[in-house]
């Protein structure tokens, strides 16, 4: 592979799947899903340190550890998928469908059968969604309809989906590459448009866990404001032609200000903060909704 075939695609949305109630992070990579190693192997073994784990499994399987070292297809290169923790930005190995199988014949678990028919699932829904791509749509749709939020929100957040990657993709056309690239842009936007930075704003909403998607937990006007950024954001890069990262940073600052001043706005006029405390972890939706008329 070649060093621009190896990062996966930098489009975080919608990259956590969920196995007997366990977070599994994955990417998708040249039409296929790839998923992080260390999370598979937690779900299946329930170890607190799946790396320590994962090194006694080499050494105790020769095979795969041959399998790894000498170049097998569906091993290397790993992809390395950078994720934003608590302790700052993080590398993560990820193999696709294959390779975890392979892995899974390794560990002894009364899960695994059970996982293997959850990840040829999760791979032939994906074979779906390329040859079907309004399938993915309808499967986020119904999904956010499961947990209990209302239709009004979910055209929303689809449409949230949407603008960020129109953005994504205007960053990556342009010369700016890598999640923690697009994380200190986001931060940019976030700040100029609501006065806080992503980190901050789920610390005002109370959301711990980095897996945590914040804009799950925003509130109509959140994300409508949220669109703005972004949107605008989009619209000043293309018109100005700008290209690398410096540039890109100045003008999500510039992007994030039209939504903040739109935003402050608003508020002046009704008298109410747009930016709000309320999570949707109380779901189903009347107990927001309650929230929100209090």
């Amino acid at each position: 592979m070649s060093k621009k075939d190896e990062a996966p695609t930098p489009d975080t949305e919608s990259k956590i799947a969920v196995f007997k109630g366990k977070e599994i992070r994955k990417t998708i990579f040249k039409n296929e899903w790839w998923f992080v190693v260390n999370d598979v192997i937690a779900t299946l073994t329930d170890s607190p340190d799946p790396a320590q784990y994962f090194k006694r499994l080499k050494e105790r399987d020769p095979e795969l550890s041959e399998l790894i070292s000498k170049g097998g297809v569906q091993f290397v290169p790993p992809l390395m998928l950078e994720i934003m923790t608590k302790g700052g930005s993080q590398k993560m190995y990820c193999w696709n469908t294959e390779g975890i199988f392979r892995l899974i014949q390794s560990i002894p678990s009364p899960k695994a059968e059970p996982f293997k028919r959850w990840l040829a699932k999760v791979g032939y829904e994906r074979i779906q969604e390329i040859e079907d791509p309004e399938l993915a749509i309808k499967r986020t749709r119904a999904t956010y309809r499961i947990k209990g939020y209302s239709d009004e929100w979910i055209e929303k957040r689809m449409r949230g989906i949407d603008v960020r990657k129109n953005l994504t993709d205007e960053w990556k056309k342009r010369g700016v590459n890598g999640e923690t690239e697009y994380s200190i842009l986001t931060s940019e936007i976030s700040k100029a448009a609501f006065g806080l930075t992503p980190e901050e704003y789920k610390k005002h909403k109370g959301l711990k866990k980095p897996t945590e998607n914040l804009r799950d937990h925003m509130t109509d006007l959140e994300l409508i404001f949220n669109m703005l950024g972004e949107a605008a954001t989009t619209e000043i890069t293309q018109k100005k032609d700008l290209r690398g990262f410096e540039p890109a940073k100045k003008a999500a600052n510039e992007g994030g200000t039209v939504a903040g001043n739109a935003r402050k706005d608003l508020e002046k006029r009704s008298g109410r903060k747009v930016v709000s405390a309320i999570n949707y972890k109380e779901l189903p939706e009347k107990k927001v909704r309650k929230m929100l008329e209090s």
